[in-house]
């Protein structure tokens, strides 16, 4: 590897988010291609990041502010990629259901998905199954990824299933569902596709869908 790309790397995973996007830049610069700048220094990167957290030798803060630092770097590749005609590995739409204002959570599966590949499309907070389907239609999503984190806003996740069975829509996205009170029994319960405990196995398991 460069030393440039080793320099991004080390800078992202201690979350120096000027020195990724100083890095980035100067591996542009240096003629290095986009597509290598992305997958061998930002990619894999968060990838270890994630490998670690799941482990639990680094926690939510460290995951953020590396998250961060890597969203400094895209920012610059996202137009040379879409120049180049580099495509995501795949699309997904993730939500805090409605009743629920909670986003914490939310943003760092966001974050470990685009870390992994994926284009990610945010609905923000208190989604409606409109705006679900709204956006997993216009952006040809294969995932929709629900949060939520109250018991009381957990049934909102199985109300937004049936109504998708119900407008005969259900089979064209896998649903994946997590959040502080859900648990996989609850997420075969409401009939979601995946349950996953945290940020890191959400990113997993996504990859892992678009890719089979």
């Amino acid at each position: 590897m460069s030393v440039v790309l080793e320099e991004i790397s080390e800078a992202l995973k201690k979350g120096k988010s000027k020195t990724v996007k100083e890095k980035v830049q100067q591996a542009i610069d240096e003629g290095i291609p986009v597509k290598t700048i992305l997958d061998e220094s930002l990619l894999k990167s968060m990838g270890e990041i994630g490998v670690r957290f799941k482990a639990n030798e680094i926690f939510v803060p460290e995951v953020l502010v590396a998250a961060r630092a890597m969203n400094a770097g895209l920012a610059l590749l996202e137009p040379l990629l879409a120049e180049e005609g580099v495509e995501p590995i795949g699309t997904v739409v993730i939500g805090t259901v409605k009743g629920d204002l909670h986003d914490i959570g939310k943003n760092l599966v966001a974050m470990m998905l685009r870390g992994a590949g994926l284009e990610v499309i945010d609905a923000g907070v208190d989604v409606s199954t409109d705006k679900f389907l709204e956006l997993a239609e216009k952006h040809n999503a294969q995932i929709i990824c629900m949060s939520s984190l109250l018991t009381t806003t957990m049934e909102a996740t199985g109300e937004i299933i049936k109504e998708m069975e119900e407008r005969g829509v259900r089979d064209k996205y896998k649903i994946m569902i997590g959040g502080a009170p859900v648990t996989d029994e609850f997420a075969k319960k409401v009939g979601a596709d995946y349950y996953t405990p945290d940020a890191a196995t959400a990113a997993e398991v996504a990859k892992q869908i678009v890719t089979a």
